[in-house]
Protein backbone atom coordinates (compact mmCIF):
# COMPACT_ATOMS: atom_id res chain seq x y z
CA UNK A 1 0.00 0.00 0.00
CA UNK A 2 1.03 3.16 -0.76
CA UNK A 3 0.87 6.39 2.12
CA UNK A 4 1.25 10.32 1.46
CA UNK A 5 3.90 11.21 4.11
CA UNK A 6 3.65 14.51 5.62
CA UNK A 7 6.66 16.35 7.85
CA UNK A 8 6.00 20.04 8.52
CA UNK A 9 4.54 22.18 5.58
CA UNK A 10 5.81 19.41 2.93
CA UNK A 11 3.89 16.78 1.40
CA UNK A 12 5.87 13.40 -0.08
CA UNK A 13 4.67 10.48 -1.68
CA UNK A 14 7.13 7.16 -0.32
CA UNK A 15 6.03 3.55 -0.22
CA UNK A 16 5.04 1.04 2.59
CA UNK A 17 5.88 3.72 5.11
CA UNK A 18 4.83 3.06 8.83
CA UNK A 19 1.99 5.21 10.60
CA UNK A 20 3.14 7.32 12.57
CA UNK A 21 0.21 8.53 15.28
CA UNK A 22 -0.75 11.65 17.34
CA UNK A 23 -2.79 11.89 19.77
CA UNK A 24 -5.51 15.08 19.64
CA UNK A 25 -7.35 14.60 23.23
CA UNK A 26 -8.81 10.82 23.56
CA UNK A 27 -8.16 10.17 19.82
CA UNK A 28 -5.39 8.65 18.14
CA UNK A 29 -4.60 10.82 14.74
CA UNK A 30 -2.27 9.23 11.89
CA UNK A 31 0.43 11.31 10.29
CA UNK A 32 0.34 9.18 7.13
CA UNK A 33 -3.12 8.18 4.98
CA UNK A 34 -3.41 6.10 1.86
CA UNK A 35 -3.16 6.44 -1.59
CA UNK A 36 -4.93 3.17 -2.69
CA UNK A 37 -7.05 4.00 -5.45
CA UNK A 38 -10.90 3.56 -4.61
CA UNK A 39 -13.42 4.20 -7.53
CA UNK A 40 -16.13 4.90 -5.00
CA UNK A 41 -16.77 7.39 -2.25
CA UNK A 42 -14.27 6.29 0.52
CA UNK A 43 -16.13 4.99 3.58
CA UNK A 44 -16.65 7.98 6.28
CA UNK A 45 -17.07 5.09 8.81
CA UNK A 46 -13.94 3.02 8.55
CA UNK A 47 -10.95 4.36 10.52
CA UNK A 48 -7.52 4.23 7.98
CA UNK A 49 -6.78 1.36 10.08
CA UNK A 50 -9.79 -0.34 9.33
CA UNK A 51 -11.85 -0.15 13.08
CA UNK A 52 -15.92 0.51 11.96
CA UNK A 53 -17.07 3.60 13.67
CA UNK A 54 -19.57 2.59 15.97
CA UNK A 55 -20.59 5.46 18.26
CA UNK A 56 -20.64 9.34 18.59
CA UNK A 57 -17.48 9.33 19.90
CA UNK A 58 -15.57 7.16 17.40
CA UNK A 59 -17.39 9.65 14.13
CA UNK A 60 -15.84 12.55 16.74
CA UNK A 61 -12.09 10.94 16.12
CA UNK A 62 -12.92 10.41 12.54
CA UNK A 63 -13.63 13.69 11.97
CA UNK A 64 -10.38 14.55 13.27
CA UNK A 65 -9.12 12.21 11.27
CA UNK A 66 -10.52 12.93 7.91
CA UNK A 67 -9.75 16.71 8.69
CA UNK A 68 -5.73 15.53 8.95
CA UNK A 69 -5.90 13.65 5.75
CA UNK A 70 -8.17 16.76 3.94
CA UNK A 71 -5.42 19.19 5.37
CA UNK A 72 -2.34 16.30 4.39
CA UNK A 73 -2.96 15.36 0.73
CA UNK A 74 -5.42 18.45 -0.75
CA UNK A 75 -6.03 21.77 1.54
CA UNK A 76 -2.83 22.39 3.36
CA UNK A 77 -2.57 22.51 7.03
CA UNK A 78 -4.32 25.00 8.86
CA UNK A 79 -2.21 26.26 11.83
CA UNK A 80 -3.32 26.67 15.23
CA UNK A 81 -3.91 30.28 16.97
CA UNK A 82 -0.87 32.79 16.59
CA UNK A 83 0.66 33.32 20.01
CA UNK A 84 -1.07 36.98 20.17
CA UNK A 85 -4.22 38.17 18.59
CA UNK A 86 -5.48 41.79 18.85
CA UNK A 87 -8.38 43.32 17.63
CA UNK A 88 -9.76 47.49 17.48
CA UNK A 89 -13.10 48.15 16.47
CA UNK A 90 -13.65 51.86 15.34
CA UNK A 91 -16.78 52.64 13.35
CA UNK A 92 -17.72 49.68 11.33
CA UNK A 93 -14.73 48.64 10.66
CA UNK A 94 -12.72 45.70 12.63
CA UNK A 95 -8.99 45.78 12.82
CA UNK A 96 -7.17 42.35 13.41
CA UNK A 97 -3.38 42.19 14.00
CA UNK A 98 -1.70 38.50 14.20
CA UNK A 99 1.69 38.30 15.20
CA UNK A 100 3.81 34.91 15.65
CA UNK A 101 7.51 33.95 15.63
CA UNK A 102 8.32 37.90 15.14
CA UNK A 103 6.10 38.39 12.69
CA UNK A 104 2.91 40.48 12.32
CA UNK A 105 0.20 40.85 10.20
CA UNK A 106 -3.26 43.24 10.00
CA UNK A 107 -6.13 43.26 8.26
CA UNK A 108 -9.29 44.70 8.25
CA UNK A 109 -12.97 43.90 7.68
CA UNK A 110 -16.15 45.82 7.75
CA UNK A 111 -19.58 45.28 9.86
CA UNK A 112 -23.15 45.95 8.69
CA UNK A 113 -25.68 45.85 12.50
CA UNK A 114 -29.05 45.35 12.15
CA UNK A 115 -31.06 48.87 14.21
CA UNK A 116 -31.76 47.57 17.48
CA UNK A 117 -29.76 46.39 20.29
CA UNK A 118 -27.57 43.10 19.92
CA UNK A 119 -25.84 41.40 20.08
CA UNK A 120 -26.07 40.15 16.67
CA UNK A 121 -25.66 36.88 14.62
CA UNK A 122 -23.65 37.99 11.46
CA UNK A 123 -22.79 36.16 8.16
CA UNK A 124 -18.93 36.52 7.58
CA UNK A 125 -18.98 36.88 3.78
CA UNK A 126 -15.84 36.02 1.37
CA UNK A 127 -16.09 39.30 -0.94
CA UNK A 128 -19.23 40.54 -0.04
CA UNK A 129 -22.68 37.87 0.27
CA UNK A 130 -24.62 37.16 -3.05
CA UNK A 131 -27.30 35.47 -0.95
CA UNK A 132 -29.92 37.48 0.47
CA UNK A 133 -28.93 38.75 4.25
CA UNK A 134 -32.32 39.21 6.80
CA UNK A 135 -32.26 42.83 8.31
CA UNK A 136 -31.92 41.48 11.54
CA UNK A 137 -28.54 39.40 10.42
CA UNK A 138 -25.17 41.17 10.08
CA UNK A 139 -23.01 41.04 7.39
CA UNK A 140 -19.44 40.97 7.93
CA UNK A 141 -17.51 41.62 4.82
CA UNK A 142 -14.22 39.93 4.26
CA UNK A 143 -11.83 40.50 1.50
CA UNK A 144 -10.00 37.02 1.45
CA UNK A 145 -7.98 37.46 -1.72
CA UNK A 146 -5.87 39.97 1.03
CA UNK A 147 -5.16 36.92 2.95
CA UNK A 148 -4.28 34.21 0.37
CA UNK A 149 -4.34 35.67 -3.16
CA UNK A 150 -6.16 33.95 -5.52
CA UNK A 151 -5.27 35.47 -9.19
CA UNK A 152 -4.11 32.40 -10.82
CA UNK A 153 -1.39 29.87 -10.57
CA UNK A 154 1.43 32.70 -9.86
CA UNK A 155 -0.44 33.25 -6.32
CA UNK A 156 1.19 30.28 -4.76
CA UNK A 157 2.45 31.81 -1.53
CA UNK A 158 0.95 35.11 -1.51
CA UNK A 159 -1.01 37.06 0.52
CA UNK A 160 -0.52 38.20 4.03
CA UNK A 161 -1.20 34.72 5.67
CA UNK A 162 1.73 33.99 3.72
CA UNK A 163 3.65 37.16 5.05
CA UNK A 164 2.88 35.29 8.26
CA UNK A 165 3.54 31.79 7.69
CA UNK A 166 5.77 31.58 5.15
CA UNK A 167 5.84 31.87 0.81
CA UNK A 168 6.34 27.38 0.91
CA UNK A 169 3.49 27.06 3.41
CA UNK A 170 1.45 23.73 2.80
CA UNK A 171 -1.56 25.63 3.03
CA UNK A 172 -3.83 26.95 -0.36
CA UNK A 173 -5.94 29.48 -0.22
CA UNK A 174 -9.00 27.66 1.00
CA UNK A 175 -7.24 27.09 4.04
CA UNK A 176 -5.66 30.64 4.51
CA UNK A 177 -8.92 31.79 4.03
CA UNK A 178 -9.93 29.69 6.82
CA UNK A 179 -7.17 30.95 8.84
CA UNK A 180 -8.55 34.27 8.32
CA UNK A 181 -12.24 33.91 9.57
CA UNK A 182 -10.77 31.95 12.86
CA UNK A 183 -8.72 35.34 13.49
CA UNK A 184 -11.90 37.31 12.68
CA UNK A 185 -14.05 35.19 15.60
CA UNK A 186 -10.72 35.52 17.64
CA UNK A 187 -11.23 39.58 17.30
CA UNK A 188 -15.16 39.26 17.80
CA UNK A 189 -14.31 37.59 20.70
CA UNK A 190 -11.65 40.18 22.26
CA UNK A 191 -14.04 43.24 21.33
CA UNK A 192 -17.32 44.59 21.87
CA UNK A 193 -18.82 45.15 18.27
CA UNK A 194 -22.35 44.56 18.83
CA UNK A 195 -21.57 40.59 16.96
CA UNK A 196 -22.61 37.25 18.70
CA UNK A 197 -19.71 35.32 17.94
CA UNK A 198 -21.55 31.83 18.67
CA UNK A 199 -24.04 33.04 16.01
CA UNK A 200 -22.10 33.30 13.20
CA UNK A 201 -22.23 31.84 9.36
CA UNK A 202 -20.10 32.08 6.79
CA UNK A 203 -20.60 32.51 2.25
CA UNK A 204 -19.24 32.83 -0.26
CA UNK A 205 -20.17 32.21 -4.30
CA UNK A 206 -18.30 30.26 -7.13
CA UNK A 207 -14.04 30.59 -5.64
CA UNK A 208 -15.24 31.63 -2.68
CA UNK A 209 -18.20 29.07 -2.56
CA UNK A 210 -14.98 26.43 -2.03
CA UNK A 211 -13.56 29.00 0.29
CA UNK A 212 -16.73 28.96 2.86
CA UNK A 213 -17.38 25.22 2.59
CA UNK A 214 -14.06 25.07 3.76
CA UNK A 215 -13.80 27.29 6.28
CA UNK A 216 -17.22 26.02 7.81
CA UNK A 217 -15.41 22.26 7.86
CA UNK A 218 -12.13 24.05 9.15
CA UNK A 219 -13.31 26.36 11.62
CA UNK A 220 -15.45 24.66 14.03
CA UNK A 221 -16.74 28.15 15.76
CA UNK A 222 -18.72 28.98 12.87
CA UNK A 223 -22.52 28.01 13.39
CA UNK A 224 -23.73 27.70 10.12
CA UNK A 225 -22.14 27.02 6.60
CA UNK A 226 -24.00 28.77 3.60
CA UNK A 227 -21.58 27.74 0.40
CA UNK A 228 -22.75 29.00 -2.67
CA UNK A 229 -22.27 27.72 -6.23
CA UNK A 230 -18.35 26.36 -5.54
CA UNK A 231 -18.68 23.16 -7.54
CA UNK A 232 -15.63 21.25 -7.68
CA UNK A 233 -13.27 22.00 -4.99
CA UNK A 234 -16.47 22.68 -3.04
CA UNK A 235 -19.44 20.68 -3.27
CA UNK A 236 -18.70 18.27 -5.85
CA UNK A 237 -16.64 15.10 -5.28
CA UNK A 238 -13.72 14.78 -7.53
CA UNK A 239 -14.18 11.42 -8.16
CA UNK A 240 -17.69 11.56 -9.31
CA UNK A 241 -16.36 15.24 -11.32
CA UNK A 242 -13.44 12.41 -13.35
CA UNK A 243 -16.63 10.43 -13.96
CA UNK A 244 -18.47 13.18 -15.46
CA UNK A 245 -16.02 14.27 -17.23
CA UNK A 246 -15.04 10.73 -18.60
CA UNK A 247 -18.85 11.00 -19.80
CA UNK A 248 -18.72 13.57 -21.76
CA UNK A 249 -19.67 16.31 -19.40
CA UNK A 250 -18.12 20.12 -20.00
CA UNK A 251 -17.25 19.95 -15.76
CA UNK A 252 -14.12 21.37 -13.85
CA UNK A 253 -12.05 18.51 -12.39
CA UNK A 254 -9.19 18.38 -10.31
CA UNK A 255 -6.63 18.19 -13.27
CA UNK A 256 -8.31 21.46 -14.35
CA UNK A 257 -8.47 23.38 -11.22
CA UNK A 258 -4.56 22.94 -10.69
CA UNK A 259 -4.04 24.93 -13.92
CA UNK A 260 -6.27 27.82 -13.09
CA UNK A 261 -5.67 28.52 -9.09
CA UNK A 262 -3.96 28.05 -6.00
CA UNK A 263 -7.24 27.62 -3.45
CA UNK A 264 -5.25 23.71 -2.53
CA UNK A 265 -2.31 23.18 -1.19
CA UNK A 266 0.52 22.19 -3.55
CA UNK A 267 0.61 18.78 -2.08
CA UNK A 268 -2.95 18.41 -4.30
CA UNK A 269 -1.11 18.57 -7.13
CA UNK A 270 0.22 15.09 -6.71
CA UNK A 271 -3.45 13.41 -6.58
CA UNK A 272 -4.93 15.66 -9.40
CA UNK A 273 -4.79 13.35 -12.40
CA UNK A 274 -5.90 10.41 -9.97
CA UNK A 275 -8.05 11.70 -7.87
CA UNK A 276 -9.55 7.89 -7.27
CA UNK A 277 -6.02 7.73 -5.10
CA UNK A 278 -7.30 10.43 -2.41
CA UNK A 279 -8.11 8.98 1.54
CA UNK A 280 -10.94 10.96 1.41
CA UNK A 281 -13.65 13.46 -0.73
CA UNK A 282 -15.81 16.21 -0.20
CA UNK A 283 -18.61 14.24 1.34
CA UNK A 284 -15.96 14.20 4.36
CA UNK A 285 -15.19 17.99 3.64
CA UNK A 286 -18.49 18.36 4.21
CA UNK A 287 -19.17 15.85 6.83
CA UNK A 288 -16.64 17.80 9.00
CA UNK A 289 -19.38 20.68 9.79
CA UNK A 290 -21.55 18.18 11.57
CA UNK A 291 -23.21 18.57 13.79
CA UNK A 292 -23.24 22.36 12.97
CA UNK A 293 -25.56 23.75 10.85
CA UNK A 294 -24.82 23.42 6.46
CA UNK A 295 -26.68 24.59 3.65
CA UNK A 296 -25.14 23.81 0.50
CA UNK A 297 -26.21 26.16 -2.14
CA UNK A 298 -26.03 25.16 -5.92
CA UNK A 299 -26.78 25.85 -9.59
CA UNK A 300 -27.40 23.16 -12.49
CA UNK A 301 -25.12 25.47 -14.68
CA UNK A 302 -22.31 22.34 -16.29
CA UNK A 303 -19.37 23.34 -15.18
CA UNK A 304 -20.26 23.27 -11.73
CA UNK A 305 -20.98 19.74 -11.63
CA UNK A 306 -24.50 19.47 -10.60
CA UNK A 307 -24.77 15.27 -10.78
CA UNK A 308 -21.37 15.32 -8.61
CA UNK A 309 -22.99 17.97 -6.10
CA UNK A 310 -26.37 16.50 -5.77
CA UNK A 311 -24.64 12.85 -5.45
CA UNK A 312 -21.74 14.24 -3.12
CA UNK A 313 -23.86 15.86 -1.07
CA UNK A 314 -26.19 13.29 -0.95
CA UNK A 315 -23.82 11.08 0.48
CA UNK A 316 -22.63 14.00 3.23
CA UNK A 317 -25.85 13.85 3.90
CA UNK A 318 -26.11 10.20 5.04
CA UNK A 319 -23.13 10.88 7.28
CA UNK A 320 -25.25 13.16 9.10
CA UNK A 321 -28.27 11.35 9.41
CA UNK A 322 -25.56 8.35 11.08
CA UNK A 323 -24.67 11.27 13.27
CA UNK A 324 -28.44 11.45 14.56
CA UNK A 325 -28.92 15.30 13.35
CA UNK A 326 -30.32 14.27 9.66
CA UNK A 327 -31.77 17.94 9.80
CA UNK A 328 -28.87 20.05 10.39
CA UNK A 329 -27.43 19.64 6.45
CA UNK A 330 -29.34 20.53 3.47
CA UNK A 331 -29.11 20.57 -0.05
CA UNK A 332 -30.57 23.03 -2.67
CA UNK A 333 -29.63 23.08 -6.47
CA UNK A 334 -31.59 24.80 -9.13
CA UNK A 335 -31.18 25.47 -12.60
CA UNK A 336 -31.72 28.44 -14.97
CA UNK A 337 -30.14 31.32 -13.26
CA UNK A 338 -27.25 32.96 -13.55
CA UNK A 339 -24.05 31.96 -11.80
CA UNK A 340 -24.05 33.57 -8.07
CA UNK A 341 -27.55 35.25 -8.73
CA UNK A 342 -29.75 33.86 -5.90
CA UNK A 343 -33.30 32.58 -7.04
CA UNK A 344 -36.35 32.79 -5.24
CA UNK A 345 -36.89 29.31 -5.23
CA UNK A 346 -34.01 28.81 -2.67
CA UNK A 347 -35.26 31.83 0.03
CA UNK A 348 -36.93 29.22 1.44
CA UNK A 349 -34.38 26.99 2.11
CA UNK A 350 -31.90 29.84 2.89
CA UNK A 351 -34.63 31.78 5.60
CA UNK A 352 -35.48 28.72 7.65
CA UNK A 353 -31.57 27.24 8.17
CA UNK A 354 -30.68 30.95 9.08
CA UNK A 355 -33.89 30.78 11.03
CA UNK A 356 -32.31 27.83 13.27
CA UNK A 357 -28.94 28.41 13.63
CA UNK A 358 -28.35 31.65 14.13
CA UNK A 359 -31.81 33.31 15.44
CA UNK A 360 -32.59 30.59 17.44
CA UNK A 361 -35.96 29.85 15.74
CA UNK A 362 -38.10 26.86 15.09
CA UNK A 363 -37.83 26.71 11.65
CA UNK A 364 -38.18 23.06 9.98
CA UNK A 365 -34.93 22.26 8.25
CA UNK A 366 -36.27 18.98 7.66
CA UNK A 367 -35.60 17.19 4.47
CA UNK A 368 -34.19 19.75 2.30
CA UNK A 369 -32.63 17.58 -0.63
CA UNK A 370 -33.12 19.74 -3.71
CA UNK A 371 -31.30 18.85 -7.08
CA UNK A 372 -31.50 16.14 -10.08
CA UNK A 373 -32.68 13.06 -9.74
CA UNK A 374 -29.18 10.85 -8.40
CA UNK A 375 -28.50 7.44 -7.34
CA UNK A 376 -25.62 7.96 -4.80
CA UNK A 377 -25.73 4.12 -4.92
CA UNK A 378 -23.87 4.44 -7.65
CA UNK A 379 -21.13 6.07 -5.70
CA UNK A 380 -21.14 4.72 -2.49
CA UNK A 381 -20.07 1.20 -1.56
CA UNK A 382 -20.94 1.36 2.33
CA UNK A 383 -23.92 1.71 4.57
CA UNK A 384 -24.61 4.23 7.29
CA UNK A 385 -24.50 2.83 10.57
CA UNK A 386 -26.63 3.88 13.13
CA UNK A 387 -24.25 5.71 15.88
CA UNK A 388 -24.47 5.09 19.19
Amino acid sequence: MKYSIVLPLIATTVLAAPTVEKRQDACVIPTTFPTTANPKLPDPFTFFSGKKVVTKDDWACRQKELSAALQAQELGTLPPKPSTVTATYSGSTLSITASEGGKSISFSVSIKKPSGTGPFPAIIAYGGASIPVPSNVGTITFDNGAIGQQTDRSSRGKGKFFDLYGSGHSAGALTAWAWGVDRIIDALELVDTGINPKKLGVTGCSRNGKGALAAAALVPRIALGLPQEGGSGGAACWRISDSEKAAGKNIQTASQIITENVWLGPAFNNFASKATTLATDHHELASLVSPRGLLVIENEIDWLGPVSTTACMKAARLIYKAAGVPDNMGFTGSGNHAHCSFPSNQQADLTAFINRFLLDGTASTANIEKGPTVDVSKYIDWTAPTLT
